[in-house]
């Protein structure tokens, strides 16, 4: 009896941390399903991958700020029963005031970020949640806990991100489904080029690689983490962060106004 090799669908798959994906799943023997908008690229890493190692390694070319390319990926997970992990990559940015775009331009970016990340997720869970396995990587940024003059929109899409995937997990959190967020620092993608921000005005030493960024995140993923920064060295940093957003959310249940704001 043959037993049936996992697929892995990635989108934002033709370049940058979704290629490192790619080629880091696919040593681990997982079939892959590429989607992203530059089919001459994904061909190629495609060939590159099977070559490599010997899995089976399929496109598709699709834009996901357009709602025709959404709903071809939500049929591909829907319809291909080897799919058992989906790693929610894609995504861009403009580092400006928010002001300096137009509305379809940030309508543009909110339907990357946020929208087309939960389409494709309702397309793929149902069958996760049958099976009682899968994972489900949901890539998001240290800026979803941090917001800053020219960052207004696109922190908020991976604040969305973060919050959306906690809520999944809460949901799961009695199954064998994995459900992971990554939050990455500035990581050395071509997102920086299109953002509007040079990469090259960045501090030195502050940017990861993405195969640093990558192997970090898929280390973080087989101990169990539901939250991986990939730069954060200090984790006790983080587990203080949480304590006090959890103190804060349960002090916020009194049903009672706080006394500063009772008449004096």
């Amino acid at each position: 009896m043959t037993t049936q090799r996992s697929t892995a669908l990635i989108t934002g798959a033709s370049s940058g941390i979704g290629a490192v994906y790619a080629d880091r799943l696919a040593a681990r023997g997982y079939d892959l399903v590429l989607v992203a908008r530059r089919e001459a690229r994904l061909q190629a890493l495609a060939a590159q991958l099977e070559q490599r190692y010997g899995v089976q390694v399929a496109t598709l070319t699709a834009d996901l700020t357009d709602e025709t390319g959404i709903r071809a990926v939500e049929e591909v997970l829907r319809s291909n029963s080897k799919i058992d992990m989906l790693v929610n990559n894609a995504g861009t940015a403009q580092m400006a005031p928010f002001m300096a775009g137009d509305v379809a331009q940030h309508q543009a970016i909110n339907m990357l970020n946020t929208t087309a990340l939960m389409r494709l997720t309702y397309a793929l869970l149902p069958r996760l949640a049958q099976n009682n396995r899968g994972t489900l990587i949901n890539i998001a940024s240290v800026l979803a806990v941090h917001a800053r003059a020219g960052s207004a929109l696109y922190s908020a899409t991976k604040s969305w991100v973060l919050n959306f995937t906690r809520g999944l997990q809460e949901e799961f959190a009695d199954s064998n489904v994995r459900i992971q967020a990554v939050l990455p620092a500035a990581t050395a993608t071509e997102i920086w080029a299109i953002s509007g921000v040079p990469i090259d005005n960045l501090p030195e030493g502050s940017v990861m690689t993405t195969d640093n960024m990558v192997d970090a995140a898929l280390a973080g993923l087989d101990q169990g983490e539901l939250i991986t920064i990939p730069p954060l060295h200090d984790e006790s940093l983080w587990t203080r962060y949480e304590e006090a957003r959890l103190a804060l959310f349960n002090s916020a249940r009194t049903g009672e106004p706080a006394p500063r704001y009772l008449p004096r």
